[in-house]
């Protein structure tokens, strides 16, 4: 019987790591599922673009794992029971059944969190999922059609994160006819370096965003939102920013979970508490090699994904485990579609002095984008002609990832 690898979630991680699995993997010896929620692969770095009107591709998965031999299930996960080693999946009809592993690997990612500010989830809108970015698209039609000398349509981005930022510059570039505010907990930009947020700041100016600093907004109304001062903020469409968060069905399994639900994993990506779990992207609580936790990010997708690939490939196959890269190297920010900052940091995380910006940066991010598009629409490109076979030790308990690790 072959040894059956579940790959859950295929975002950046999850169809990064099947697509790397099923190249060093022997067909003879293992059988490799994905199951993902949508049909679709979503390019979720984009989806702020999508909003606004820009043309952003979404390859069917089916196409992306055509010919490799990986079984695509469409379905929800709905439960993970790690000492049966099965996982409850339910159909776009409502039809639930069990799917065994031998091995799982978690890669759900994560979604906009509302932090419990009432509201969030009946009058804003987000764009963390293709859906919702082209619910909040159609509605920003309505008010572009609506918007006039003598009738502002006011957009609010809640939320001065990367998000934020990114989806407040390219509504005020995309729909000029839009008044856009973005409003930030703290100052804004402040990850950023001295010089990088006085670029960003240019930039607001540029794009006539109004910036509002220093404001908690404690709920979203229909027709705006109510801030922790009292002010009543008039907006036409909120957009929720405000942070990420992850699904509650590592929890309810029993995985060892941080308080806010991420997977704590080892240095391997495995799971501290049932050693035949890996973890990889936004899910995984992953301690990066400056001592850091990973931030929810693509690049941080990028290095779990493999470090849980050569992981999963070497403890199956007799191999020891190797350790790769996992580092923060800093962020890429776009600011419309000809401005940018790349603001790299230090060992320490700290934002460095100097910065990139401009067009320059706006390249650099382009660039980016379409390498980790391409990269994970194509995860089986080059497929070797030489495959790992499943060794004798695989079926032995598994020893700590950790001690392996060199």
């Amino acid at each position: 019987m072959k040894h059956h690898i579940a790959v859950l979630g295929a975002g950046y991680a999850g169809a990064y790591v099947a697509g790397n699995l099923v190249r060093r993997l022997s067909p003879r010896d293992f059988a490799i599922t994905v199951v993902n929620a949508e049909p679709d692969f979503v390019e979720r770095l984009r989806l702020h673009q999508l909003a606004v009107g820009r043309k952003v591709e979404a390859p069917k998965l089916t196409d992306v794992f055509a010919g490799t031999g990986i079984r695509l299930r469409v379905a929800r996960v709905t439960a993970i029971d790690p000492e049966r080693q099965v996982v409850t999946v339910t159909d776009p009809d409502g039809t639930q059944d069990e799917l065994a592993y031998d091995t799982l690997c978690y890669t759900l990612g994560s979604h906009v969190a509302d932090h419990g500010v009432p509201g969030v989830t009946e009058h804003a809108f987000h764009v963390t999922r293709r859906p919702a970015a082209l619910r909040l698209r159609t509605r920003l039609d309505e008010l572009e059609a609506l918007a006039g000398p003598d009738a502002d349509r006011r957009v609010l981005v809640v939320g001065d994160g990367l998000t934020g930022i990114e989806t407040a510059t390219e509504i005020a570039e995309g729909r000029p006819g839009l008044a856009v505010t973005l409003i930030a907990r703290g100052e804004l930009g402040a990850t950023l370096g001295p010089g990088a947020r006085r670029h960003l700041r240019r930039a607001c100016d540029r794009l006539g965003i109004a910036v509002r600093e220093h404001t908690t907004v404690e709920a979203v109304e229909a027709t705006g939102v109510r801030c922790a001062d009292g002010t009543v903020l008039p907006s036409d469409a909120t957009v929720w920013t405000g942070g990420f968060t992850v699904s509650p069905l590592a929890a309810a399994s029993g995985l060892t979970v941080t308080a806010n639900g991420l997977v704590v994993v080892d240095r391997a990506m495995r799971s501290v508490s049932h050693p035949n779990v890996y973890a990889a992207g936004d899910s995984a609580h992953a301690i990066g090699d400056n001592g850091r936790p990973l931030p929810m990010s693509c690049g941080s997708a990028g290095y779990t994904g493999r470090q849980a690939v050569a992981s999963i490939v070497a403890s199956l196959t007799g191999r020891e485990v190797p350790r790769t890269p996992l580092v923060y190297l800093g962020n890429h920010i776009s600011l419309g579609r000809r401005d940018g900052i790349l603001q790299l940091v230090d060992g320490e995380a700290r934002p460095r002095r100097g910065y990139v910006g401009g067009r320059k940066a706006a390249r650099v991010k382009a660039a980016i984008l379409r390498g980790a598009l391409w990269t994970t629409s194509h995860p089986t490109f080059g497929l070797p002609c030489r495959r790992r076979r499943l060794s004798a030790a695989a079926h032995a308990p598994h020893a700590p990832a950790e001690k392996a690790v060199v």
